[in-house]
């Protein structure tokens, strides 16, 4: 299987960091494929100590990978990996994940909120089994593991959470598109508002990460005509390169940057980066999907 590394080394690496995220320990949630495994691997090109808590423990028919596959091929990036079979939805998942993680590497410097479910549907279409499912994953999920890791980031000189979560766009065409979606997503970018807000003092940033473009995911190849859309999307690496921008510090701001929205066009441009084509998947740039909520 060829990773989003192999894919971006033949086509050139557009991103070059200033920063390093060597011998840091970051715990992302659902890592064991698509951005969070992209992240994660970009961040073990620098040695870093990744701690992977995703559902897939077992090969399933539909997604690509499990969190052991992932854990590989981090440790064949160059760092090392922790994985651990878990579920945002369960307490006793995420506490066993961070406490996991400060045994093992004796803290956490970063949280990765990726987890997420997605259900484009209409308000009258909706299952409301779906409607809980993103609710519980997306916000209580990212609300949960950013909770319960804070003793851990707080010991931290880096300490950082990072969601992949869009800017609060209260243009109603969103919400009027797809409500149930719309509001779990925001309830993961009100985390970031209110936390930056409420850790400000501690020194913990927190931010947020949406992409500029359609990016190739399992959750996207299984929606309706799925493999049409990610013909028009980039790869999920420009998502794992702007991810290390953040958080390495490549875009010159520091540790005090906090409360950002960030999409990962404006982090790689702050970065250095001027040519995008690197990143697509074959798609001209003026023929890239753009993503929702911008």
């Amino acid at each position: 299987m060829t990773s989003s590394n192999d894919a971006l080394t033949a086509a050139g690496r557009p991103y070059q960091a200033s920063g390093s995220l060597q011998g840091r320990t970051l715990l992302i949630s659902g890592g064991s494929r698509g951005i969070g495994l992209a992240i994660a691997e970009r961040a073990a090109q620098d040695g870093a100590n990744i701690v992977l808590m995703a559902k897939t423990g077992e090969p399933h028919p539909r997604l690509a990978g499990t969190v052991y596959t992932a854990a590989e091929q981090i440790t064949a990036a160059g760092g090392a990996a922790l994985p651990l079979v878990g579920d945002v939805r369960r307490d006793e998942d995420v506490a066993r994940a961070v406490d996991s993680a400060v045994e093992r590497f004796g803290g956490i410097d970063a949280v990765i909120n990726n987890a997420s479910a997605i259900d484009l549907s209409t308000t009258e279409a909706i299952d409301m089994k779906k409607y809980d499912l993103m609710q519980d994953i997306n916000v209580r999920g990212t609300f949960l593991l950013s909770k319960l890791a804070l003793p851990a980031l707080r010991q931290s000189p880096h300490g950082h959470i990072l969601t992949l979560s869009p800017p609060l766009n209260l243009d109603p065409a969103w919400a009027g598109r797809h409500l149930a979606y719309t509001m779990a997503k925001y309830g993961m970018s009100l985390t970031t508002l209110g936390l930056a807000e409420e850790l400000a003092a501690d020194g913990i940033a927190v931010n947020s990460l949406w992409p500029c473009t359609l990016i190739d995911t399992a959750a996207i190849r299984n929606m309706p005509r799925g493999e049409d859309m990610v013909r028009a999307a980039r790869g999920p690496r420009i998502m794992a390169d702007a991810a290390h921008a953040i958080l390495a510090g490549s875009l010159g701001e520091g540790r005090a940057a906090s409360g950002n929205f960030y999409t990962d066009e404006e982090v790689l441009r702050a970065a250095g980066v001027a040519d995008f084509r690197p990143y697509s998947l074959g798609a001209p740039e003026d023929q890239l999907v753009p993503d929702i909520f911008l």
